[in-house]
């Protein structure tokens, strides 16, 4: 499998699926080699000299200070680790574990950190090796970069933490000795190198996109077949009505409408049925879809500059011998970044629940009530609809802006702090609730679509719509629907079936 060299510019979000998703290895390039020990050297220089460097011959926030004799350089670095590293809650995810390791590899790798060669190597080892450091979740305020649980991750570097081995949670000692792997003894600046950073809000950024662009896609399937479910018309979606406010998101939305609705027999049986137009949650899937895939793009592209950012205090500049203490460590980028797309993502599932809600009320669809032709003695798919109301109402508390906040830490030194984090971790949330709220109005449109046979969908819709119904038979007498839930999850969140359906309609926008 091929190696993929970092050398602090070069991740694109697309790039750390492609390496976290198929555990690929990682190096850095000797460019960013030669980077680093040039920034090193001049670390070693300035120790020699005397210098007063924040972090490295002083103490930390309100102890900014406070002078470290040179004896205890190092203890001041291992300290930094061991205070810090107080977190708490639900574990990290794993795959956000990776990929906080890998982002902080590449950004130590543009030069700037005054790290030694040796504790990137030594991070790249632990990265090659598929080792997951256990990290809880809460903790970190965004500023000073997402310190607690960064001081987590580097703590299992120095032999204080712990990590995973075989799904059991063991002391890093333990399993460092298990890969024949020494703790690193941490010097001048590295400690402070480690923590100071956004790696934990950017990991969930980057996961969070990797998914997003994908569930954009499938929102406009799920939309599409609930347009045939719903005998709906194919009028808003010409493409001269979408030239007419020229966003590319809606123009691009409408387009895969169009291609998913090719040669629809249940659009041409109605197609002079005399409706003059639809509820918005079918005729505005261009601008409401369309506007959510802006946001996306958007946000990859603040997110794709961070990971190739340097984001500790202070940072070294070797061409000028400076140390410079600033603050490309707050949040406040990725905190509005993530903020923004859990908004755009929550409307996602919002026009979702309001299609299935017209689902299955027989009153606006024309189908039988609640998708059921035993109504009464079965409740079909009427709860269905409940836990997509659910999962939207929870959205709406979770997507009330994190960066709005602020609380000073550290008295009042650290005065104003993004959350960054918790704008992160909200946000994964959103999108894991609009990933079941999608396949809710599936599970629906296709009960939906069976009702309206032996008319057939759409090149695109009725792919979709035979995949899903491979795993998930028509419900005629009820059943425990939380299994058909999960059960189209499986089948839509495959990879092969966006595959499928793009193959057959055309790359979808």
């Amino acid at each position: 499998m091929k190696k993929f060299l970092l050398n602090g510019s070069n991740l694109t979000v697309k790039l750390t699926k492609e390496i976290v998703g198929n555990h690929a290895k990682i190096g850095i390039t000797p460019s960013a080699k030669a980077n680093i020990i040039r920034s090193r050297n001049v670390i070693e220089k300035w120790l020699k000299s005397g210098e007063v460097i924040y972090g490295v011959t002083t103490g930390f926030g309100e102890f900014k200070d406070v002078r470290i004799p040179m004896k205890d350089v190092e203890t001041l670095q291992k300290n930094l680790i061991i205070s810090h590293s107080a977190g708490v809650g639900e574990p990290l995810p794993k795959n956000i574990v990776r990929l906080m390791l890998l982002l902080r590899i590449n950004s130590l790798a543009k030069g700037y950190s005054g790290v030694r060669l040796e504790l990137v190597e030594q991070l790249i080892k632990i990265f090659n090796l598929g080792i997951v450091p256990f990290i809880p979740s809460q903790g970190s305020v965004g500023s000073s970069g997402d310190l607690a649980p960064l001081a987590h991750l580097a703590s299992f570097i120095i032999g204080e933490g712990y990590a995973y081995y075989n799904d059991k949670v063991l002391p890093s000692k333990q399993i460092l000795s298990k890969y024949k792997l020494k703790p690193v003894k941490l010097s001048a600046k590295e400690g402070l190198a480690l923590i100071n950073g956004t790696q934990m809000m950017t990991a969930y950024a980057v996961e969070i996109l990797n998914r997003a662009y994908r569930l954009s896609k499938l929102a406009d399937i799920s939309g599409a077949m609930s347009v045939e479910a719903l005998k709906g018309s194919d009028n808003a979606i010409k493409d001269e009505l979408q030239k007419a406010r020229p966003h590319k998101g809606q123009i691009n939305t409408a387009a895969n409408l169009r291609k998913l609705l090719k040669n629809s027999e249940i659009r041409m049986s109605h197609i002079d049925c005399g409706k003059v137009q639809d509820a918005y949650s079918l005729r505005c899937i261009p601008q409401v879809h369309g506007a959510v895939k802006d946001t996306i793009e958007y946000v990859s592209k603040v997110i794709e500059i961070e990971i190739n950012s340097a984001t500790d205090n202070p940072l070294i500049f070797p061409k000028t011998s400076e140390h410079i203490e600033g603050g490309n460590f707050h949040g406040e980028p990725i905190a509005l970044a993530m903020d923004f797309l859990k908004i755009a993502l929550s409307e996602l599932g919002n026009i979702s629940e309001r299609r299935t809600a017209r689902l299955v009320d027989g009153s606006l669809s024309g189908l039988p009530r609640f998708l059921t032709s035993k109504g009464g003695l079965n409740s079909g798919l009427m709860i269905a609809q409940y836990t997509a109301a659910s999962l939207v109402s929870e959205n709406k508390i979770l997507s009330h802006p994190a960066s709005v906040d602020s609380i000073p830490t550290s008295a009042n030194q650290e005065d104003h702090n993004s959350l960054g984090s918790i704008a992160a971790r909200n946000c994964f949330e959103v999108l894991n609730n609009v990933e079941k709220i999608i396949a809710v109005e599936m599970l629906c449109s296709c009960q939906g679509i069976d009702f309206l046979k032996p008319l057939k969908c759409g090149i695109g819709t009725n792919l979709a719509y035979r995949n899903i119904r491979k795993a998930v038979k028509h419900i005629a007498d009820d059943v425990m629907i939380s299994g058909c839930i999960q059960s189209v999850c499986d089948v839509i969140y495959n990879d092969n079936f966006l595959r499928n359906v793009e193959a057959k309609s055309g790359r979808l926008f």
